[in-house]
């Protein structure tokens, strides 16, 4: 027998132990669940493997009871800061991310069969910066009409939604952006949205813009509704429909 046969016969089996098959996989000894590597590399699993953003319930639920979600994706984002993916928090849930400065090498140019006219992308920032917002402040804010287009495009998309409806004659439906929009353009709230000196310096507002101008602060952050909306579709208060109080 040479010295490569050697090496790959099986090693025998020690006393009290089975003998393995040729060919059998070799068990992996389960690692306990509970300690901090263990628990860390639990959370790198799924968030690799997760196809969208995890929120820190669902990272809690494949966790031990008890573990602490926040510290150990604070860790891990620790770990993945210099790395060439990066832990980031979008829509207020975790996604790793390519480092922002090799996005360049993952750039993939395909073309586009739909493109947002410049009337749906004024129309996405004012809602973006003021919702809830109804069409008809939307108008008001542009100056200009718009088409009914314009809003069912954006939905189409998924990245607006309707909210609620305006306390307000004619009870007009009010929009807002979803969660699909902060995913998509990285931002972890509204709040992140760029600012006044942000905009102005990437040549998207006149330099020349009157000294009182200011961008309002979006809310709300979340889905609850404002103190002037009500929810879109009434409350069920256990009254029979029309047609059961009409004679037969």
């Amino acid at each position: 027998m040479t010295k490569a046969d050697a090496r790959m016969e099986p090693a025998a089996p020690q006393p009290g132990e089975p003998a393995q098959d040729a060919g059998q996989a070799v068990p992996v000894p389960m690692r306990p669940l509970n300690t901090p590597e263990q628990m860390l590399r639990i959370v790198e699993a799924l968030l690799f493997a997760a196809e969208n953003p995890l929120s820190e319930e669902e990272i809690a639920g494949a966790l031990p009871d008890g573990a602490d979600v926040a510290a150990l994706l604070e860790q891990t984002r620790e770990r993945y800061a210099q790395g060439g993916v990066n832990l980031v928090r979008v829509a207020g849930k975790w996604q790793l991310r390519t480092a922002s400065d090799l996005r360049y090498l993952l750039r993939k140019d395909v073309k586009e069969t739909k493109k947002l006219t410049r009337v749906a992308l004024e129309t996405l920032a004012i809602i973006a910066y003021h919702q809830p917002v109804t069409r008809a402040e939307i108008e008001d804010i542009r100056g200009v009409g718009m088409s009914k287009g314009t809003l069912d495009a954006l939905m189409d998309i998924g990245w607006v939604k309707p909210r609620g409806r305006r306390r307000a004659p004619g009870r007009p439906v009010t929009y807002g952006v979803t969660e699909q929009f902060l995913i998509h353009f990285g931002l972890d709230s509204l709040k992140d949205l760029p600012g006044l000196a942000e905009l102005k310096g990437a040549g998207l507002l006149d330099a020349s813009l009157p000294p009182d101008f200011s961008l309002p602060s979006p809310a709300p952050e979340d889905d609850a509704l404002s103190a002037d909306e009500d929810p879109l579709e009434p409350p069920d208060d256990g009254e029979p429909p029309l047609e059961m109080h009409l004679p037969e």
